[in-house]
C-alpha cells in the first residue's frame, strides 16, 4: 500500500498548538506549582503576625461566608468606601461586624497577599517584553534603567510634591520611560548591542541613584527619608487596598495588552529584517511594547518601590520549561512571578523575625546568585 501523509504540516500543527497554550503539558506543571507556592505562601503570610493563628484559621477566615457572600464587604474592600456608599448607600460602620481572625485576614493582611501577586506579575511580563524587544535575555526594568528612573520620579513626589501621590503609576512610567529613551540614546550606535545596552542601563541607574542620594541631603522630614529609604530597597510592610485598588487597573491593562501582542513579541525575536519582510513597523511596534513594559514596571514600583531580578530571572525561568511562545511565556510569567515574590516576602518576614526586612533586599539575593549562574553557564550571554 501507498504511505500515506497527514494533510497537516508540521508548522500548522505548531501554530495550532500556539493557539492552545494550556493545551501544553509543560506549561500546566508550571501554572499548578506557581499556584501551589502562591496558596502556601499566602496561607503563611495570613496566619503569621502579632496576632497567630493556624493555617486553618486563616483558611477560614479567607473564605468566610460573612465576606465572600456579601457584596457591600467585597466592594468596599476592592473599590473604597466611598465607592460602596455611592452605590448601596450604606456606610462601613452598618455593615454586619467580622470576627477578629476574619478582620485581621481581610483588612490588614490579604491586601500584602494580593499586593505581592500584582508585583509579580507586572514584573514578570514587564522583563518578557523587554528581553524581545531587545532580543536580549540580560533586559528587565532593573537593569535598563527602567526601575531607577521610575524611583527618582516616585521618590521626588513622596519628597517634594506629595500633593502628586494619587498619580503615582503615571509619575513612575514618565520617569521610566524617560530613563528607558535615555537607556537607548546612549547605546544606539547604527544599532544597539546587548553589552551597549547593559552599560547603558548601568550609567543611567547610576545617575539616578546620584540624584535620590541629593534628595535625601536636602529633605529634613526623618520620615519621609525613612519611608523613601524603605520604598528604594523594594517593601510591601504596610501595604493595603489603597495599594491593591492603585495597581490592579495597570496591571490588568498591562498584561492583558502585553498577551494580545504575544505574536509580534514572536515575530520580533526573528530580527529586524524578517519582521519587516513580514510587513511589520519594526521600530513603531518596538517603542509600544517598550511603552507597554514601562507601564507594567510603573504599576509595581509606585506600590512596592524598586525590588529587583524579578523581572529578569521569571522570564528565564519560565522560557527554559516552555520555550519561547511568547503565548505560553506570558502565561507561565503569570504563574512564576507572584510565586517569586509571595516567597520572598515571606522570606522577608520570617528571616529576622520580629524585624522585616525589605522584600528587595530577598530578592536581590535570590538573582544575583542567578545572574552569575547565567553568566558561567552560557558562553555567550545577550542575545536571544
Amino acid at each position: 500500500m501507498p504511505e500515506t501523509h497527514s494533510s497537516e504540516s508540521p508548522t500548522t500543527g505548531q501554530s495550532r498548538q500556539s493557539r492552545r497554550p494550556l493545551a501544553d503539558p509543560k506549561l500546566l506543571s508550571v501554572c499548578f506549582g506557581g499556584t501551589a507556592i502562591v496558596v502556601l505562601g499566602g496561607l503563611v503570610q495570613l496566619s503569621f503576625g502579632a496576632y497567630s493563628m493556624s493555617i486553618s484559621q486563616a483558611w477560614r477566615a479567607l473564605f468566610d461566608p460573612a465576606v465572600i457572600f456579601d457584596y457591600r464587604w467585597l466592594l468596599n474592600f476592592f473599590l473604597g468606601e466611598g465607592i460602596l456608599e455611592t452605590l448601596t448607600g450604606y456606610e462601613v460602620s452598618r455593615l454586619p461586624e467580622l470576627s477578629t481572625e476574619t478582620h485581621i485576614v481581610w483588612d490588614l493582611r490579604l491586601p500584602r497577599v494580593i499586593v505581592a501577586i500584582l508585583v509579580g506579575m507586572s514584573l514578570a511580563v514587564s522583563g518578557a517584553i523587554f528581553q524581545a524587544v531587545t532580543r536580549n535575555e540580560l533586559a528587565s526594568p532593573f537593569i535598563l534603567g527602567v526601575s531607577s528612573g521610575a524611583g527618582l520620579m516616585v521618590l521626588v513626589v513622596l519628597t517634594v510634591f506629595s500633593g502628586l501621590s494619587t498619580f503615582l503609576p503615571l509619575v513612575a512610567a514618565a520617569g521610566g520611560a524617560g530613563a528607558f529613551l535615555l537607556v537607548y540614546l546612549i547605546a544606539w550606535n547604527n544599532g544597539t548591542s546587548p553589552v551597549r545596552l547593559v552599560l547603558a542601563g548601568v550609567i543611567v541607574g547610576t545617575v539616578c541613584g546620584s540624584f535620590q542620594t541629593a534628595l535625601f541631603v536636602f529633605t529634613d522630614d526623618i520620615g519621609v527619608v525613612q519611608q523613601a529609604i524603605s520604598w528604594l530597597n523594594g517593601s510591601l510592610s504596610g501595604v493595603g487596598w489603597q495599594e491593591v485598588r492603585m495597581a490592579l487597573p495597570w496591571t490588568t491593562v498591562s498584561v492583558g495588552l502585553a498577551y494580545l501582542s504575544s505574536r509580534q513579541l514572536d515575530v520580533l525575536l526573528l530580527g529586524e529584517g524578517t519582521a519587516s519582510a513580514l510587513g511589520m513597523s519594526v521600530e513603531r511596534v518596538r517603542f509600544g511594547l517598550s511603552g507597554l513594559a514601562v507601564l507594567a514596571a510603573a504599576s509595581s514600583i509606585a506600590v512596592a518601590g524598586i525590588v529587583s531580578f524579578v523581572g529578569l530571572i521569571v522570564p528565564h525561568i519560565v522560557r527554559n520549561v516552555v520555550g519561547s511562545d511568547h503565548k505560553k511565556l506570558l502565561i507561565g510569567c503569570l504563574f512564576v512571578g507572584p510565586a517569586l515574590m509571595v516567597s520572598a516576602d515571606v522570606g522577608a518576614r520570617l528571616a529576622l523575625n520580629p524585624v522585616q526586612i525589605p522584600v528587595g533586599i530577598v530578592t536581590g539575593l535570590i538573582g544575583g546568585p542567578y545572574f552569575l549562574y547565567l553568566m558561567r553557564k552560557k558562553q555567550q550571554l545577550g542575545e536571544l
